[in-house]
């Protein structure tokens, strides 16, 4: 590996999330001067706005005949998501869920992971099951607006201090976010491309696969804006954005960055064996997890944060054991198999059992 490709991929990582801050921006004022409720942008526009580089490196990727990155990237993203970005929210300050979230969105993310462990069961996900996936993010897009009208004034309070009132109609400030809009999408196609290209230079180079680099470095290269943005929330001490976010961006992963990638390679997308037995059923796991964790008093508490991260860190140290061949592998796994999952989920059913009778109290 020389050094140009590494330049070009850190060239392509710093466009993408530049690119996503001007798309973001640009779309979420767009659409908050056409009349969109900012529950609507937040969830949607900012979700999607901010998932944009995994939909930019995925299609790429699957248009260059790199199935492996693109999958990689869908999956590592929505791990990174939950784990690492809602682990190091919690740990700044406890994170309130909306109840919206835990009754719907939650749930709707674990339905969603399912169908797509369901769908990859038989290593690949055919065009007509991307075309099912990418059809259902657009019926979730067409229920939430019209259940936008439903939403609190203090919601809108919160999404008006993130990311700004609504745009002034005049021309002028129509075309100058339309611009930024333009600009954004310019930025996340280059750095795209010089993304994947670094990628599969740097997997060769060392060794690894195609589906490891796209899980680990990829998936949190492109996960960078989701972290500003949570993270951004956290500490300013917004109540749901670092939560919803990560919820919405890991439905568009999903259903709209799988869907369209699926759709746009001719003979779908093939799954890798290690992908569907291992890190697509932690995928799922984790959106499972998170049913518990956020009913419980619908606060993600520092404590749960921490697990989360601990859990990443595992997951990662995981890849990297088996990626190296490495002797620590069978030991490293009978003991999180053994001991640190069954007292996780144990401790998960606890805290659920626990949530229900206190509901039931009141």
């Amino acid at each position: 590996m020389d050094t140009l490709t590494l330049v070009l991929f850190l060239l392509g990582l710093a466009l993408l999330v530049g690119g996503a801050e001007l798309l973001v921006r640009g779309a979420s004022r767009l659409a908050a001067a056409a009349g969109i409720s900012p529950l609507v942008v937040g969830l949607t526009v900012v979700a999607y706005g901010t998932s944009s580089p995994e939909l930019a490196v995925s299609v790429q990727a699957a248009l260059q005949g790199q199935p492996d990155l693109t999958v990689g990237n869908v999956v590592g993203s929505n791990i990174f998501n939950v784990l690492f970005i809602l682990g190091v929210s919690a740990l700044i300050g406890p994170l309130v869920v909306a109840q919206q979230i835990v009754r719907k969105e939650v749930p709707l993310m674990a339905g969603v992971s399912g169908f797509l462990w369901l769908f990859a069961a038989d290593g690949l996900v055919a065009r007509w099951e991307a075309g099912l996936l990418f059809a259902g993010g657009l019926l979730y897009t067409a229920i939430l607006v019209r259940q936008s009208r439903k939403e609190t004034r203090e919601v809108r309070e919160e999404y008006a201090q993130e990311f700004g009132r609504p745009a002034s109609p005049g021309a002028a400030a129509i075309l100058l976010q339309i611009g930024a809009v333009l600009g954004g999408l310019g930025l996340l196609v280059l750095g795209s491309r010089w993304l994947v290209e670094g990628a599969v230079a740097i997997a060769r180079a060392a060794g690894l696969s195609e589906l490891v680099i796209g899980l680990t470095i990829v998936a949190a290269g492109t996960s960078l804006p989701e972290v500003a943005t949570s993270i951004l929330a956290a500490i300013r001490g917004e109540r749901d954005i670092s939560v919803g976010n990560v919820v919405g961006s890991n439905l568009f992963n999903i259903l709209g960055v799988l869907g369209l990638a699926g759709l746009a390679s001719p003979a779908g997308i093939p799954v890798p064996p290690a992908a569907l037995a291992f890190d697509i059923p932690v995928m799922t796991a984790v959106a499972v997890a998170c049913l518990p964790i956020f009913f419980s008093g619908n606060v993600i508490a520092r404590w749960e944060g921490g697990l989360f991260l601990f859990y990443y860190a595992a997951y990662t140290a995981y890849l990297v054991l088996a990626a190296a061949g490495h002797d620590a592998l069978p030991l490293f796994s009978a003991v999180m198999l053994e001991y640190v999952v069954p007292l996780t989920v144990i401790t998960l059913a606890v805290i659920l059992v626990r949530s229900f009778r206190r509901n039931r109290v009141h």
